[in-house]
């Protein structure tokens, strides 16, 4: 693979910047209740599960409610994953939930604690909301229920979400929200398949695993279709200018380009997705993504000044609407 390839996390940091330190700040421990109610009304979850050896990826999903938690456990039926081989006892866990009609996701990091009869129980690390831009960019909450070609690049060139696991040097699992229009979302060039990083959350979790070991696992969606594409294999970043301009959007090319070597690639039909039922989208929620990030930054227990300053500010009556304006601000300005 050529071009300007990135192999340490020193050059990744030169290129797409360090995380600024107060996006470490809405991170907490925990489930809290806004994560609770957060996870009682989602319909579908992405997980990564892994080890040192690599990452796998599936789908969990059904009506609301179908996984069951507390402030320090998930526990997910085994019945609603797509591959419920990849849940074992110890693995890294990774997983991004959806709220229909809602473009912030919630993240929950954490390892598998065991495995009962019919649930995976998955002991809680990190929780943290993620924002809305790669849910906007899909346009996937805009969606209606379609079909999906049968052909895998095809269906690749169609697909206009992906989420990324990848797993680290130290064992810990990341999946990441990734979208963009069809055609920019995902090529496949031979055996590789290219994508590229997009403004986000700033957190360089995903990108910081992939040159510490980078064996990955990531599944394509289309919108509105009940069909995925998984792919696993080997990834490599790059700066390299060809591989960037494939995904020039708006005028707007991307930093950082990711090829993936493929091993292998599956184009499945998922019970999970059918299940969620998510197209066309008629649920509504009185969840407040902005409202869950501000207390997620309050019950972050980061000691020092900035931190304590950051909890203080966040304290002030009407600061939640002052975030929302923020975001969608940001939303507007920094899509690209």
């Amino acid at each position: 693979m050529s071009g300007a390839a990135i192999t340490t996390v020193a050059e990744l940091e030169s290129v797409i910047g360090r995380t600024p330190p107060p996006m470490h700040l809405k991170v907490i421990d925990h489930l809290d209740v806004g994560a609770l109610r957060w996870i009682s009304a989602s319909q579908l979850m992405f997980a990564g599960f892994g080890d040192g050896s690599g990452v796998g990826i599936t789908l969990a999903g059904s009506a609301p409610g179908f996984a069951s938690v507390d402030a320090q456990e998930l526990r997910v039926p085994l019945a609603l994953l797509d591959d419920p081989a990849l849940a074992q006892p110890g693995a890294a866990f990774g997983a991004l939930f959806l709220l229909s009609g809602i473009g912030e996701t919630l993240r929950v990091n954490g390892r598998v604690a065991g495995i009962d009869a019919d649930h995976v129980r998955v002991a809680v690390d990190e929780c943290y909301g993620h924002c809305a831009k790669a849910l906007i960019r899909s346009e996937l909450w805009a969606a209606q229920p379609a079909h999906a070609p049968d052909d895998s690049a095809a269906f690749v060139a169609a697909s206009r979400f992906l989420a990324l696991a990848t797993i680290g040097a130290e064992g810990r699992a990341d999946l990441s929200p990734k979208g963009d229009p069809a055609g920019c979302m995902a090529q496949l060039d031979g055996d590789v398949l290219w994508f590229a990083d997009r403004p986000g959350n700033r957190r360089v979790d995903s990108f910081r695993n992939v040159v510490e070991q980078p064996n990955i696992a990531l599944a394509l969606l289309i919108p509105g279709a009940n069909r995925i594409a998984v792919v696993r294999g080997q990834a490599r970043l790059t700066t390299d200018a060809t591989a960037r301009e494939r995904f020039t959007v708006k005028d707007k090319t991307p930093l950082l380009a990711i090829g993936v070597e493929i091993e292998t690639l599956d184009l499945r039909e998922s019970p999970a997705l059918a299940r969620a039922g998510l197209w066309p989208v008629h649920t509504e929620t009185d969840i407040d993504p902005a409202e869950l990030f501000v207390e997620h930054i309050k019950l972050n227990k980061a000691g020092g000044i900035g931190a304590s300053l950051a909890r203080a500010t966040l304290s002030v009556p009407g600061v939640t609407g002052l975030l929302k304006k923020g975001l969608d601000k940001d939303y507007r300005d920094n899509l690209y």
